[in-house]
């Protein structure tokens, strides 16, 4: 029994020593948060999935009180958000919950801790990250803007569409937050799945193939009632009710181009293309996704998939 507790307290050492490197790299590096950014999750998921709930959290209370000596306080929600989603995400392994359900969870968590990090960052430090963000950009533009001005050049759609992109970016924050947070857990899981599963010597499970991935009937209803809501209601602009219908309105055309990409890897799958040519069809489906989109709604509607896999 003091072996185990011996291990359990050692190996927590290491992860929070670990974690410590990684977070001192990510914050004093310049650009280091581009690669770390998605390693900073490792030593929670790799302590997770080997030990209880308990002891993972108290290496997460360490990891966090680390964090502010040697960080500071401005570094403790990143400990935070890293740690709690790593934790969380070990936890599920270790109860063999599909690793669909793990991506869905662990993105609400990360989202949710973004939301906290941003009131904590008002609220202690008086920092408001996205109106500073609002504000660089801008001068940035007024800079261009008087460079291209001092050369003679109409500039005069340039500031119409800078205005535009910014009430677009705003308007649409709550999806962009959603949809990156969603971005950042896939690609940490596919990261840091396997070194996991490598060092750990644990089975974790994995994605089902991505041309299988079909969503809930009932979503192309919900799609369709709020395109009729826009329409009919035709809410004013800058109200909560619009903001919320162009939101939602946003985040149900995203899935529409993740099923409509879906079914081109099905569709390939079926004829044997190669993977090159389904990377290229994904990059255009991307670039032309309201096409992508209307093929996703036919896909999701009329169950091309079902109909062609009867059909051969």
């Amino acid at each position: 029994m003091n072996n185990t507790n011996t291990l359990r307290l050692t190996e927590g050492a290491m992860m929070t020593a670990f974690f410590a490197v990684l977070l001192l790299i990510t914050v004093y590096v310049p650009f280091a948060l581009i690669v770390t950014g998605f390693f900073l999750l490792l030593p929670f998921l790799w302590y997770g999935v080997k030990h209880s709930i308990r002891a993972s959290l108290v290496m997460f209370l360490a990891s966090v009180i680390v964090t502010g000596i040697i960080a500071g306080l401005i570094a403790v929600p990143i400990a935070v958000a890293y740690g709690i989603t790593g934790i969380l995400m070990g936890w599920m392994v270790q109860k063999n919950i599909e690793k669909s359900i793990i991506f869905l969870i662990s993105t609400l968590v990360f989202v949710i801790s973004a939301v906290v990090q941003y009131l904590f960052s008002i609220l202690l430090f008086e920092i408001n990250i996205i109106e500073e963000l609002l504000r660089l950009v801008g001068e940035s533009v007024e800079r261009a803007i008087t460079v291209y001005n001092a050369a003679g050049i109409d500039t005069g759609n340039l500031q119409e569409q800078f205005a535009q992109s910014l009430i677009a970016f705003e308007t649409l924050l709550p999806s962009l937050l959603i949809f990156s947070s969603a971005l950042l857990v896939w690609i940490m899981m596919i990261i840091n799945f396997p070194l996991v599963k490598r060092i750990a010597k644990k089975d974790m499970p994995k994605f089902d193939a991505f041309r299988n991935l079909s969503l809930p009937k009932n979503v192309i209803w919900y799609y369709l009632i709020i395109l009729l809501t826009a329409l009919i209601a035709s809410p004013e602009q800058g109200t909560m009710f619009a903001y919320a219908l162009i939101n939602l309105q946003f985040g149900f055309e995203l899935l529409m181009v993740l099923q409509g990409l879906a079914f081109i890897h099905f569709y390939g799958h079926l004829k044997g293309w190669n993977k090159g040519l389904l990377v290229i069809l994904t990059i255009l489906g991307v670039l032309i996704n309201p096409l992508t989109r209307i093929l996703g709604i036919i896909d999701l509607g009329f169950d091309l998939r079902k109909r062609m896999t009867e059909k051969k």
